[in-house]
C-alpha cells in the first residue's frame, strides 16, 4: 500500500519504539492483547484490528484477545472475548497492551506475567509499564495510531478485516472526526483504511443504529435535563431508572451526545449510578465543545482528552462541587 506523505512523515520521534514493536511481534510465538476495561469502540477497535493484523500476517502464532466483553458491542461489533485459563500464562508470551495509560484500568491483570510487554496508546500515564512505549498524546484515538504502525510494518498486508476494526476505533474517538483531537494524519490515515475497501456506510450503521426502547430512554433524559449557568447540561440516570428501561450502568451514557451543538451548551455529560459492591459511585461521562475538560476529570478521579473524559463521583452530594469545577471553565475571564 501506498501511503499518504503525512503518514510517512508521521512518528519519527517514535522510530525506535515502532522497531522494539516488530521485533518484540517476530519473536514472540504466543501473543496476548489486552486493553481497559469497560470497552468503548476504540479499546475493542483497536484490539480487535492488531489481533486480526497479526492472525493475517503470522498463521503460526497463537493469537489471544482478552477482558470484558461490552454489554452491546461484544458480539454485535466485535466477537466475544476469549477465557484462557492461568496456566496459559505460565509458558513465556508477549503481552501487547493497547488504548489504557494507567495499569488500573487494565482489563485482565495478567499481562504482569508476560516476558515482555509492547504498548500503544494516546493517554498520559502515571506509571509506565513498558521499556518502550508507543504514545502520542496528540492521536484522536488508539486505532490511529496503531493503524500508522502496522502500515508501516514492513512486509505485511492490513486485511480489509483488519482495517475493518481500526476504523471504527477511529471514528469512535474522534467522535466521527468531529473533536478537535482530529488531524490531517487522522483522515490520511482514514483513507488508508478505506483504501481496502471497507464499508463505511455499513460501519455507521452497526454503530449508531438503535432501537425503538432507545427512543424512551432519549424521552427521559430529554425531559430531565438541566443546564448550569456556564452551559454545562447534564442528566441523572440513577439505579431505578435503569432497572426501569433494563439498562446496564455502561448504557447509562449512551445519550450523552443529545446535546452537543446545542447553542448556549458548553460541555454535556451523563451521571450514572454504578451500583457495584466492589466500587459504588456515579460514573460520569463528559464532552465539551471547545474547552479542555480533561483537567477537571483528572480531579474527579478520571481522566481523559480534552473534548472526551471521564470521571466520577462517590455520592450526589459531591455533584455541585463538579459541577462548580465545570462551570469554572466557562465562567472565568
Amino acid at each position: 500500500m501506498s501511503l499518504d506523505p503525512i503518514v510517512r512523515a508521521y512518528g519519527k520521534e517514535l522510530k525506535s519504539a515502532y522497531r522494539y514493536f516488530y521485533d518484540s511481534v517476530k519473536k514472540y510465538d504466543r501473543i496476548v492483547v489486552f486493553r481497559h476495561i469497560k470497552p468503548d469502540f476504540d479499546a475493542l477497535g483497536t484490539q480487535m484490528g492488531l489481533a486480526t493484523f497479526l492472525k493475517d500476517n503470522f498463521p503460526n502464532k497463537e493469537i489471544h484477545v482478552v477482558g470484558d466483553n461490552h454489554v452491546t458491542f461484544t458480539p454485535r461489533l466485535f466477537p466475544e472475548m476469549e477465557r484462557l485459563n492461568d496456566d496459559w500464562f505460565n509458558t513465556p508470551f508477549l503481552a501487547i497492551v493497547v488504548d489504557v495509560g494507567d495499569h488500573e484500568r487494565i482489563a485482565d491483570p495478567r499481562y504482569t506475567k508476560a516476558e515482555r510487554i509492547c504498548k500503544i496508546d494516546h493517554h498520559p500515564c502515571k506509571k509506565e509499564i513498558a521499556p518502550h512505549p508507543i504514545v502520542d498524546l496528540e492521536s484522536a484515538a488508539a486505532a490511529e495510531l496503531m493503524s500508522d504502525v502496522l502500515l508501516k510494518f514492513k512486509g505485511m498486508t492490513l486485511s480489509k478485516e483488519a482495517a475493518h476494526y481500526l476504523y471504527i476505533g477511529i471514528v469512535g474517538d474522534s467522535g466521527r472526526f468531529l473533536y478537535s483531537s482530529t488531524s490531517s494524519h487522522t483522515f490520511a490515515i482514514a483513507q488508508s483504511l478505506l483504501s481496502t475497501g471497507i464499508d463505511i456506510n455499513s460501519i455507521y450503521l452497526a454503530m449508531y443504529e438503535k432501537k425503538v426502547d432507545d427512543l424512551r430512554v432519549m424521552a427521559y433524559v430529554l425531559n430531565h435535563f438541566s443546564v448550569t449557568p456556564g452551559g454545562v447540561a447534564y442528566y441523572l440516570m440513577p439505579q431505578s431508572v435503569q432497572d426501569e428501561f433494563k439498562l446496564t450502568s455502561e448504557q447509562g451514557k449512551n445519550n450523552v451526545n443529545l446535546f452537543a451543538n446545542i447553542e448556549g451548551i458548553n460541555a454535556w455529560c451523563s451521571i450514572t449510578e454504578d451500583s457495584d459492591p466492589k466500587d459504588p459511585c456515579w460514573r460520569i461521562s463528559l464532552r465539551s465543545k471547545a474547552k479542555d475538560i480533561s483537567g477537571v476529570a483528572t480531579k474527579w478521579h478520571g481522566g481523559g482528552h480534552a473534548q472526551a473524559s471521564g470521571a466520577k463521583i462517590k455520592t450526589l452530594d459531591e455533584l455541585p462541587a463538579f459541577l462548580f469545577d465545570m462551570d469554572a471553565l466557562f465562567l472565568t475571564k
